[in-house]
C-alpha cells in the first residue's frame, strides 16, 4: 500500500476512507503545518522527507510543481467532489497499478454521471 501526505484542504472523510483500504496517509494538521499557508513547493518537500506521495485537489499548482520538480514520491490531483469514498476507492484503484509512485503524477478525476458529452453551460448554451 502506498504512503501518502495529504495537503490541508484534501477532505478527511477520503483520508479515513484510504486508511481503512490500508493506506498510510499522514494530514497536514497530524503533523503541524496546517493553517500556516506553507507553500507547495514545501508541502512537496515535506512529503519527499517521509517517502510519501501528495494528495491535493490543488490540481493546477501541483501538475505545475510536478512538471518543475520530477524528483519526488509521487502526486495524486483529484477533483473536488462530494463522494468521500468514491474518491478514496480511485486513489486506491489508481496507486494499485503502479508498484512505485516516484516521479509519477496520478489524476484522479469524479466521474462524469450524466454518461456521453457534458451537458452545456446554461448561459453559453
Amino acid at each position: 500500500m502506498a504512503c501518502f501526505y495529504s495537503n490541508e484542504n484534501f477532505p478527511l472523510l477520503t483520508v479515513v476512507k484510504l486508511r481503512e483500504l490500508g493506506h498510510e496517509v499522514v494530514t497536514a494538521l497530524e503533523s503541524g503545518n496546517a493553517n500556516q499557508r506553507i507553500p507547495d513547493d514545501a508541502v512537496l518537500a515535506y512529503a519527499i522527507s517521509g517517502n510519501c506521495a501528495v494528495l491535493t485537489i490543488n490540481r493546477k499548482h501541483f501538475v505545475a510543481l510536478h512538471h518543475r520538480a520530477a524528483a519526488h514520491c509521487g502526486i495524486v490531483v483529484c477533483s473536488v467532489g462530494p463522494d468521500f469514498a468514491g474518491q478514496a476507492n480511485r486513489i486506491h484503484a489508481a496507486v494499485s497499478l503502479h508498484s512505485d509512485l516516484t516521479g509519477m503524477l496520478i489524476r484522479v478525476n469524479r466521474p462524469n454521471l450524466g454518461g456521453g458529452e457534458p451537458a452545456p453551460h446554461p448561459k453559453l448554451g
